[in-house]
């Protein structure tokens, strides 16, 4: 009986060897093929620095900090002048570190302010076999042929002051392409056509920011209410469901047409950097910046809205289960493996949460200071300062410390992972990090 199942075992091992491969060897968005960080990647290196285990490094020009993704062959990156004036996608080849493609694709008179943690290019691009995906935010958003470098589709007409510089990268969901604007003048999220990129849905932020001054126009010049956060698809109440985080408020939407499905406030915190992450039956959110906690959210049901900071228990099925200030992200998004919660403060202190409950189970400082989302694979976490420090602990319930390695120039973008190699971007070089 034992042995008769072998052959089925092996056809089904044979049969499911196509999805993991196209899992390990493809990154194609923000925080890798399930938007969440992990990788099923096997053999990545532990250690690594300038002289070891570096397989190629390559010069990037300008001043950016999106991301890598990755698609066969190719790597994709996009880049700007310091100025913002000129925006540019770039594709380097993954087995020698060659730039194969380096299109300007925008030329913008006057750019916007940027701040100085921030670029004229940090959204990451999107990926598909074929197609890559860019966005500037406001100064534009372009698709490419993969094939040829050829621009198919630009939009170029989409009003957002985004007052620090644009942060928010795009996601893909069936033939939609979606993103966050969410600016000081107009919060918004939008899906385009991926095929033409037309518009098939848009809709505004529900929130009352409750920011207007005695001369009815938003304070500080609407400061409070810009965001940077990525959304996320994640199936929540055996539904799809849109998470996206704009500024005072997390929202779940109806990816298909844009229609609200509930909102979760949370009127102490703005200007939120990271992409939420659904498990355990719950939505995991730092809520940004000022007096930013993290939250664990029990979706809920169609019109339903709940202030987050609201200490009675809400008669809605959206309901806040747990949240915490302590040690709290701004910038870097969080990972959840198994029932363990994991997250990194900007300032260097790592913690491990029990997802369902909130409670501790470690709060380790690392040290440096992060931008960079952190990664997981094999059982393990890497964390990427700005100062070119890469910390690798073990998940679990034991902090243990197992690397600390250094690269020149510090990461502000997020790690991408293909086949064994780590692809690393720091602020002037993207490196090929294999054993």
């Amino acid at each position: 009986m034992i042995r008769s199942i072998y052959p089925l075992v092996l056809c089904c091992l044979l049969s499911a060897a196509p999805l993991l491969r196209s899992e390990d060897e493809h990154w194609p968005q923000f925080r890798g093929p399930r938007g969440d960080g992990t990788s099923v990647s096997i053999g990545l290196p532990v250690e690594w620095s300038e002289e070891k285990n570096v397989k190629w490094k390559t010069a990037i020009h300008g001043r950016a900090w999106s991301s890598p993704v990755i698609w066969g062959n190719q790597v994709w990156l996009t880049t700007a002048t310091e100025d913002g004036r000129e925006l540019f996608a770039m594709c380097v080849d993954r087995q020698t570190g060659t730039i194969v493609r380096d299109v300007k694709l925008f030329e913008v008179e006057r750019p916007q302010f940027a701040h100085k943690f921030n670029t004229y290019a940090s959204p990451t691009p999107v990926l598909e076999e074929g197609r890559v995906y860019v966005t500037f935010g406001s100064p534009g958003i372009a698709c490419l042929d993969t094939r040829t470098g050829k621009v198919l589709w630009e939009r170029r007409d989409f009003e957002c002051n985004h007052y620090r510089g644009a942060g928010s990268s795009p996601i893909l969901w069936g033939d939609l392409f979606i993103l966050n604007f969410d600016g000081s003048d107009h919060q918004f999220i939008v899906a385009l056509d991926k095929r033409t990129g037309q518009t098939v849905w848009r809709k505004q932020r529900s929130i009352d920011y409750k920011d207007l001054g005695p001369d009815g126009k938003p304070e500080i010049e609407g400061d409070y209410r810009k965001g940077f956060a990525t959304c996320h698809v994640a199936t929540v109440g055996g539904r799809p469901t849109l998470l996206s985080q704009g500024s005072k408020a997390v929202y779940g939407y109806d990816p298909q047409t844009g229609e609200e499905f509930w909102r979760v406030e949370e009127r102490t915190s703005h200007s939120a950097s990271t992409r939420a992450l659904a498990g355990l039956g719950l939505v995991f959110v730092p809520s940004g910046w000022s007096s930013g906690q993290l939250l664990a959210i029990r979706p809920g049901q169609k019109g339903e809205v709940i202030d987050a900071n609201d200490e009675q228990t809400p008669s809605t099925h959206l309901r806040i289960v747990w949240k915490t200030k302590r040690s709290v992200p701004k910038k870097p998004s969080l990972l959840l493996l198994g029932d363990l919660l994991y997250g990194l403060e900007d300032g260097g202190v790592a913690t491990c949460w029990e997802a369902k409950t909130g409670n501790v189970v470690w709060n380790e400082r690392i040290g440096g200071n992060y931008s960079a989302s952190p990664l997981a694979a094999e059982g393990r976490i890497y964390f990427f300062s700005e100062e070119g420090k890469a910390t690798v602990v073990a998940g679990g319930r034991e902090f243990r410390r197992l690397a600390e390695n250094q690269l020149d120039n510090g990461f502000m973008a997020s790690p991408a992972v293909a086949g064994k190699a780590l692809f690393l971007r720091t602020r002037t070089h993207l490196y090929r990090i294999e054993r």
